[in-house]
């Protein structure tokens, strides 16, 4: 066993992954590793490249080359928040929109492109004391992680907080239209050939359903806690 454990979240679209994975590592004092904004930036940079996030082997391309030539990283704000940089620039606001969202699903099937991002998901957890967020962090890339949560809710439950999330950004959504977003975000990412979104055997179920944020970190918390002390 490591001298801190590996902390794995994974579930759906809209979860609250990002935001209690943050929360989590705040409040353990690890460090947090946002592998969603990964496939989100590699789908960005592939979209600036004017290539076609269906097409694996060019996408799978577009990411081997930004893991290379090292211009993908993850970092911390003075606020706290995830930032991402892509090569020079910061692109933590550019890639939160729900069009990088589907983007990220699109690319995240391509074998090629988990591939190239594995191993520097891997490097970054390796040595333990880390919370993980992702949607095959406990299958995929962590198997072996001591502890693993999966993270859910409802689909209207999540497509309200995405709903209310894009409003507040200035985004003129529709709930209805967010909702099916989730929907077929969903679909895609449980269907996908290669690391389809499930709940690994020994993962812990978390349903944040009309849960308040607070509560659910605690609950984590109490539970990466005990493990940790054995």
């Amino acid at each position: 066993m490591r001298p801190r454990p590996v902390v794995a979240i994974d579930g759906p679209a809209g979860a609250g992954k990002s935001t209690v994975a943050r929360r989590l590592a705040d409040a353990l004092g690890y460090t947090l590793v946002d592998t969603g904004a990964l496939y989100r930036a590699v789908a960005l940079a592939a979209q600036r490249a004017g290539v076609d996030w269906g097409d694996g082997e060019a996408v799978g391309a577009v990411a081997r080359g930004v893991v290379e030539r090292r211009e993908l990283a993850l970092g911390r704000s003075e606020q706290g928040a995830v930032r991402v940089t892509l090569g020079d620039e910061d692109v933590s606001e550019a890639i939160r929109t729900a069009d990088m969202g589907m983007g990220a699903s699109r690319v995240s099937a391509a074998p090629a492109v988990r591939a190239a991002l594995l191993d520097l998901q891997r490097q970054a957890g390796e040595a333990g004391g880390v919370v993980l967020e992702g949607r095959d962090i406990g299958t995929v890339v962590f198997p072996d992680a001591e502890v693993k949560f999966y993270l859910t809710a409802t689909s209207d439950e999540r497509a309200r907080r995405r709903w209310a999330e894009l409003r507040a950004k200035g985004h003129d959504a529709d709930l209805s239209q967010t909702l099916a977003d989730v929907e077929q975000r969903d679909s895609q990412d449980s269907t996908r050939a290669v690391a389809p979104l499930r709940q690994a055997d020994d993962a812990l179920l978390v349903d944040s359903s009309g849960t308040g944020i607070d509560e659910v970190v605690r609950s984590m918390a109490v539970h990466v806690a005990r493990v940790a002390a054995k």
